[in-house]
């Protein structure tokens, strides 16, 4: 498995409404992304930045969830772009869930 850090900064001026609102819209269209396994939004409003935690079943995924267009859309729609990280994740506690995850290799 791999974790995703995705952030990027806001325009000034934009409301927590809005960014959650922009949220909202999206959150549907990674539902139907196959290899991601949980996305976790994020908001900093004091550093005018949002973006997400991912847990992809691989980084190609990732990758190719977060090419060009995505990132363009990024830059369209926030003025910003996007930093990207990717971190290996051998084990996720998950207490919702109520189980350990571990990577399938």
């Amino acid at each position: 498995m791999i974790t995703e850090y995705v952030l990027f900064s806001l325009p000034a001026g934009i409301t927590r409404e809005e960014v959650v609102a922009g949220m909202n819209e999206i959150a549907p269209r990674w539902q139907s992304e196959p290899d991601l396994i949980r996305k976790t939004f994020i908001y900093e409003p004091d550093a005018g930045q949002a973006g997400a935690f991912y847990l992809w079943k691989n980084k190609e995924s990732a990758q190719r969830a977060h090419g060009e267009a995505w990132r363009q859309r990024i830059q369209d729609t926030y003025g910003s772009e996007p930093s990207i990280r990717y971190f290996e994740t051998p084990l996720v506690v998950d207490n919702a869930l109520g189980k350990l995850i571990p990577e399938d290799r």
